[in-house]
Protein backbone atom coordinates (compact mmCIF):
# COMPACT_ATOMS: atom_id res chain seq x y z
CA UNK A 1 0.00 0.00 0.00
CA UNK A 2 1.22 3.04 -1.44
CA UNK A 3 -0.67 5.96 0.59
CA UNK A 4 0.86 5.98 4.35
CA UNK A 5 -0.16 10.08 4.43
CA UNK A 6 -3.78 8.69 4.95
CA UNK A 7 -2.61 5.70 7.34
CA UNK A 8 -1.23 8.43 9.12
CA UNK A 9 -4.49 10.55 9.15
CA UNK A 10 -6.41 7.90 9.74
CA UNK A 11 -4.55 6.32 13.00
CA UNK A 12 -4.31 10.21 14.04
CA UNK A 13 -8.01 10.67 13.95
CA UNK A 14 -8.22 6.43 15.91
CA UNK A 15 -6.27 8.45 18.83
CA UNK A 16 -7.96 12.00 18.88
CA UNK A 17 -11.31 11.09 17.88
CA UNK A 18 -12.25 13.77 16.48
CA UNK A 19 -11.77 15.52 12.41
CA UNK A 20 -10.65 19.12 14.24
CA UNK A 21 -8.38 17.47 16.96
CA UNK A 22 -6.54 15.24 14.17
CA UNK A 23 -6.16 18.43 11.43
CA UNK A 24 -4.82 20.81 14.04
CA UNK A 25 -2.29 17.65 15.32
CA UNK A 26 -0.98 17.43 11.93
CA UNK A 27 -1.10 20.97 10.74
CA UNK A 28 -3.84 20.49 7.85
CA UNK A 29 -6.98 21.23 6.52
CA UNK A 30 -9.99 19.87 8.01
CA UNK A 31 -10.84 18.76 4.66
CA UNK A 32 -7.51 16.84 4.05
CA UNK A 33 -8.41 14.53 6.91
CA UNK A 34 -11.68 13.68 5.51
CA UNK A 35 -10.58 13.26 1.97
CA UNK A 36 -7.85 10.85 3.59
CA UNK A 37 -9.87 8.68 5.43
CA UNK A 38 -12.77 8.54 2.49
CA UNK A 39 -10.01 7.48 0.13
CA UNK A 40 -8.69 5.13 2.73
CA UNK A 41 -11.67 3.23 3.27
CA UNK A 42 -12.84 3.42 -0.39
CA UNK A 43 -9.30 1.54 -1.00
CA UNK A 44 -9.86 -0.94 2.49
CA UNK A 45 -13.49 -1.52 1.27
CA UNK A 46 -14.81 -1.08 5.03
CA UNK A 47 -15.55 1.13 7.77
CA UNK A 48 -12.29 2.68 10.05
CA UNK A 49 -14.76 4.89 11.93
CA UNK A 50 -18.48 5.17 13.44
CA UNK A 51 -18.92 8.94 12.99
CA UNK A 52 -21.32 10.29 16.02
CA UNK A 53 -21.79 13.58 16.90
CA UNK A 54 -19.31 13.41 19.68
CA UNK A 55 -16.32 12.87 17.16
CA UNK A 56 -15.48 9.34 15.52
CA UNK A 57 -14.86 6.09 17.31
CA UNK A 58 -12.95 3.23 15.79
CA UNK A 59 -14.40 0.39 14.30
CA UNK A 60 -12.67 -3.52 14.66
CA UNK A 61 -10.64 -2.03 11.21
CA UNK A 62 -10.05 1.09 12.79
CA UNK A 63 -8.44 -0.52 15.85
CA UNK A 64 -6.36 -2.80 13.68
CA UNK A 65 -5.12 0.32 11.33
CA UNK A 66 -4.22 1.76 14.76
CA UNK A 67 -2.20 -1.11 15.91
CA UNK A 68 -0.08 -1.18 12.53
CA UNK A 69 0.47 2.61 12.10
CA UNK A 70 1.99 2.76 15.63
CA UNK A 71 4.24 0.07 14.74
CA UNK A 72 5.25 1.09 11.77
CA UNK A 73 5.86 4.86 13.38
CA UNK A 74 8.06 3.19 15.56
CA UNK A 75 10.07 1.31 13.09
CA UNK A 76 10.49 4.28 11.19
CA UNK A 77 11.56 6.04 14.07
CA UNK A 78 14.46 3.62 14.17
CA UNK A 79 15.30 3.68 10.82
CA UNK A 80 15.72 7.36 11.11
CA UNK A 81 17.87 6.58 13.70
CA UNK A 82 20.39 4.33 12.34
CA UNK A 83 20.17 7.15 9.06
CA UNK A 84 21.19 10.03 11.58
CA UNK A 85 24.15 7.84 12.49
CA UNK A 86 25.33 7.17 9.40
CA UNK A 87 24.57 10.10 7.16
CA UNK A 88 23.19 13.55 6.90
CA UNK A 89 23.44 13.40 3.15
CA UNK A 90 20.65 14.36 0.98
CA UNK A 91 19.57 11.16 -1.25
CA UNK A 92 16.82 10.28 -4.06
CA UNK A 93 14.91 12.67 -6.21
CA UNK A 94 13.73 16.39 -6.16
CA UNK A 95 10.76 17.84 -8.10
CA UNK A 96 10.53 21.38 -9.21
CA UNK A 97 7.86 22.69 -11.36
CA UNK A 98 7.63 26.45 -12.94
CA UNK A 99 6.55 28.68 -15.31
CA UNK A 100 9.15 29.27 -18.09
CA UNK A 101 9.17 33.55 -17.07
CA UNK A 102 10.53 32.23 -13.74
CA UNK A 103 13.27 29.77 -14.45
CA UNK A 104 16.21 31.99 -14.91
CA UNK A 105 15.65 33.08 -10.61
CA UNK A 106 14.92 29.07 -10.18
CA UNK A 107 17.99 27.71 -11.57
CA UNK A 108 20.92 29.59 -9.63
CA UNK A 109 19.20 28.36 -6.51
CA UNK A 110 18.91 24.50 -7.75
CA UNK A 111 22.66 24.83 -8.50
CA UNK A 112 23.49 25.52 -5.00
CA UNK A 113 21.33 23.03 -3.98
CA UNK A 114 22.99 20.57 -6.16
CA UNK A 115 26.15 22.07 -4.83
CA UNK A 116 25.36 21.03 -1.34
CA UNK A 117 23.67 18.02 -1.88
CA UNK A 118 25.26 15.79 -4.52
CA UNK A 119 23.56 13.04 -3.85
CA UNK A 120 19.63 14.33 -4.92
CA UNK A 121 18.71 14.42 -8.24
CA UNK A 122 16.65 17.53 -9.20
CA UNK A 123 13.98 17.38 -11.92
CA UNK A 124 12.70 20.58 -13.37
CA UNK A 125 9.35 20.84 -15.09
CA UNK A 126 8.58 24.08 -17.31
CA UNK A 127 4.90 23.70 -17.24
CA UNK A 128 2.08 26.28 -16.48
CA UNK A 129 -0.24 22.88 -15.60
CA UNK A 130 -1.21 22.99 -11.97
CA UNK A 131 0.58 20.12 -10.75
CA UNK A 132 -0.84 18.17 -7.44
CA UNK A 133 1.16 18.39 -5.07
CA UNK A 134 -0.85 16.68 -2.60
CA UNK A 135 0.00 13.34 -4.54
CA UNK A 136 3.76 14.04 -4.70
CA UNK A 137 4.04 15.09 -8.61
CA UNK A 138 6.51 17.86 -7.23
CA UNK A 139 8.30 18.73 -4.03
CA UNK A 140 7.72 22.88 -4.47
CA UNK A 141 5.88 24.52 -7.67
CA UNK A 142 6.27 28.16 -8.70
CA UNK A 143 3.25 29.93 -9.89
CA UNK A 144 2.70 33.73 -11.02
CA UNK A 145 0.01 35.41 -10.39
CA UNK A 146 -2.94 36.03 -7.34
CA UNK A 147 -1.90 34.77 -4.51
CA UNK A 148 -3.11 30.69 -4.50
CA UNK A 149 -5.53 29.92 -1.71
CA UNK A 150 -5.25 26.04 -1.58
CA UNK A 151 -5.72 25.48 2.24
CA UNK A 152 -3.50 22.34 1.83
CA UNK A 153 -0.40 24.15 0.36
CA UNK A 154 2.19 26.51 2.12
CA UNK A 155 2.53 29.73 0.18
CA UNK A 156 5.44 31.80 0.24
CA UNK A 157 6.35 34.74 -1.89
CA UNK A 158 8.89 34.68 -4.45
CA UNK A 159 9.93 37.18 -6.61
CA UNK A 160 8.13 40.12 -8.83
CA UNK A 161 8.40 40.18 -12.72
CA UNK A 162 8.94 43.68 -13.93
CA UNK A 163 7.61 43.04 -18.22
CA UNK A 164 7.36 46.11 -20.96
CA UNK A 165 5.95 46.41 -24.24
CA UNK A 166 8.79 45.17 -26.86
CA UNK A 167 8.33 44.63 -30.60
CA UNK A 168 11.04 43.46 -32.72
CA UNK A 169 13.12 45.48 -35.75
CA UNK A 170 11.06 43.97 -38.28
CA UNK A 171 7.73 44.83 -36.67
CA UNK A 172 9.36 48.47 -36.86
CA UNK A 173 11.08 48.79 -40.11
CA UNK A 174 7.47 47.81 -41.30
CA UNK A 175 5.11 49.18 -39.11
CA UNK A 176 6.86 51.77 -37.13
CA UNK A 177 7.43 52.64 -34.09
CA UNK A 178 4.33 54.41 -31.59
CA UNK A 179 5.24 57.17 -29.26
CA UNK A 180 2.45 56.93 -26.90
CA UNK A 181 -0.53 55.28 -25.85
CA UNK A 182 -2.69 57.03 -28.04
CA UNK A 183 -1.19 55.90 -31.21
CA UNK A 184 -1.43 51.90 -30.20
CA UNK A 185 -4.74 52.30 -32.52
CA UNK A 186 -2.94 52.37 -35.60
CA UNK A 187 -0.91 49.14 -34.77
CA UNK A 188 -0.70 45.86 -34.40
CA UNK A 189 -0.61 43.96 -31.24
CA UNK A 190 0.16 39.94 -29.56
CA UNK A 191 -2.09 39.36 -26.83
CA UNK A 192 -4.09 36.63 -24.97
CA UNK A 193 -7.45 34.78 -25.98
CA UNK A 194 -8.10 34.44 -22.81
CA UNK A 195 -11.60 35.89 -21.69
CA UNK A 196 -10.88 38.25 -18.44
CA UNK A 197 -7.11 37.69 -17.92
CA UNK A 198 -5.21 37.37 -14.58
CA UNK A 199 -1.97 39.20 -15.26
CA UNK A 200 -2.03 42.71 -14.91
CA UNK A 201 -0.06 43.29 -17.89
CA UNK A 202 -2.62 41.12 -20.02
CA UNK A 203 -5.56 42.86 -18.32
CA UNK A 204 -4.14 46.54 -18.88
CA UNK A 205 -3.83 45.21 -22.69
CA UNK A 206 -7.33 44.19 -22.84
CA UNK A 207 -8.02 48.28 -21.13
CA UNK A 208 -6.35 50.07 -23.47
CA UNK A 209 -5.53 48.58 -26.60
CA UNK A 210 -8.85 48.40 -29.64
CA UNK A 211 -9.89 44.38 -30.04
CA UNK A 212 -9.61 45.33 -34.01
CA UNK A 213 -5.42 45.82 -33.31
CA UNK A 214 -4.93 42.46 -31.48
CA UNK A 215 -3.10 40.72 -34.64
CA UNK A 216 -2.22 37.79 -32.66
CA UNK A 217 -3.64 36.14 -29.64
CA UNK A 218 -2.77 32.68 -27.75
CA UNK A 219 -3.24 31.73 -24.64
CA UNK A 220 -0.07 30.37 -24.33
CA UNK A 221 2.49 33.37 -23.16
CA UNK A 222 5.50 31.16 -24.39
CA UNK A 223 3.84 31.61 -28.09
CA UNK A 224 3.33 34.65 -27.86
CA UNK A 225 6.76 35.53 -26.70
CA UNK A 226 7.79 33.90 -29.77
CA UNK A 227 5.03 36.10 -31.76
CA UNK A 228 6.81 39.25 -30.61
CA UNK A 229 10.31 37.73 -31.61
CA UNK A 230 9.12 36.85 -35.03
CA UNK A 231 7.47 40.42 -35.31
CA UNK A 232 3.73 39.38 -35.26
CA UNK A 233 2.82 42.72 -33.22
CA UNK A 234 3.82 44.83 -29.95
CA UNK A 235 3.57 42.62 -27.23
CA UNK A 236 4.57 42.05 -23.56
CA UNK A 237 7.98 40.36 -22.55
CA UNK A 238 10.02 40.40 -19.57
CA UNK A 239 13.03 42.34 -18.86
CA UNK A 240 15.02 39.44 -18.79
CA UNK A 241 13.63 37.95 -22.31
CA UNK A 242 14.16 40.89 -23.50
CA UNK A 243 17.81 41.61 -23.17
CA UNK A 244 19.07 38.33 -24.50
CA UNK A 245 18.00 39.50 -28.14
CA UNK A 246 19.30 42.13 -29.74
CA UNK A 247 16.69 42.43 -32.28
CA UNK A 248 13.88 43.41 -29.74
CA UNK A 249 12.90 47.06 -28.97
CA UNK A 250 11.40 48.41 -25.76
CA UNK A 251 8.49 50.26 -27.04
CA UNK A 252 7.16 51.04 -23.18
CA UNK A 253 8.89 50.20 -19.99
CA UNK A 254 7.79 48.33 -17.23
CA UNK A 255 5.17 50.11 -15.65
CA UNK A 256 4.17 49.46 -11.78
CA UNK A 257 0.42 48.58 -12.47
CA UNK A 258 1.78 45.69 -14.98
CA UNK A 259 4.22 43.97 -12.09
CA UNK A 260 3.37 40.37 -11.73
CA UNK A 261 4.22 38.72 -8.68
CA UNK A 262 4.72 35.00 -7.95
CA UNK A 263 4.67 32.43 -5.21
CA UNK A 264 6.13 29.30 -3.90
CA UNK A 265 4.36 26.50 -3.15
CA UNK A 266 4.73 23.39 -1.04
CA UNK A 267 2.11 21.14 0.35
CA UNK A 268 1.71 21.44 3.86
CA UNK A 269 2.63 17.14 4.05
CA UNK A 270 5.93 18.08 2.10
CA UNK A 271 6.87 21.10 3.22
CA UNK A 272 8.85 19.99 6.53
CA UNK A 273 11.10 17.44 4.59
CA UNK A 274 14.40 17.77 4.73
CA UNK A 275 14.85 18.24 0.81
CA UNK A 276 12.20 21.46 0.86
CA UNK A 277 13.75 22.97 3.60
CA UNK A 278 16.99 22.84 2.37
CA UNK A 279 16.21 23.84 -1.16
CA UNK A 280 14.04 26.85 1.18
CA UNK A 281 16.83 27.75 2.98
CA UNK A 282 19.01 28.45 -0.15
CA UNK A 283 15.85 30.31 -1.60
CA UNK A 284 15.96 32.31 0.85
CA UNK A 285 19.04 33.21 1.00
CA UNK A 286 18.77 34.28 -2.83
CA UNK A 287 16.05 36.23 -2.08
CA UNK A 288 17.66 38.60 0.85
Amino acid sequence: MDNWNEIRTAACVARLGTISKAAEELGVHRATVNRHIDALEAQLGGKLFQRHARGFTSTELGRELLRIADATDEQFAQLQRIANRTSDELTGEFVVTSIDALAHSILPMLADFRADHPQVTTHFHASNALVKLEYGEAHIAFRAGPKPQDPDNVVMPFVEIPVGLYASKTYIERYGKPSKVAEFGDHHFVGTNVENPRAPALKWLVDHVPRKAMAFTSNHIPINNRAVHLGNGIGFLTAVEAAQNDEIVEIMPAQPEWLTRSWALTHVDLHRSPKVQAFLKIMKKHLS
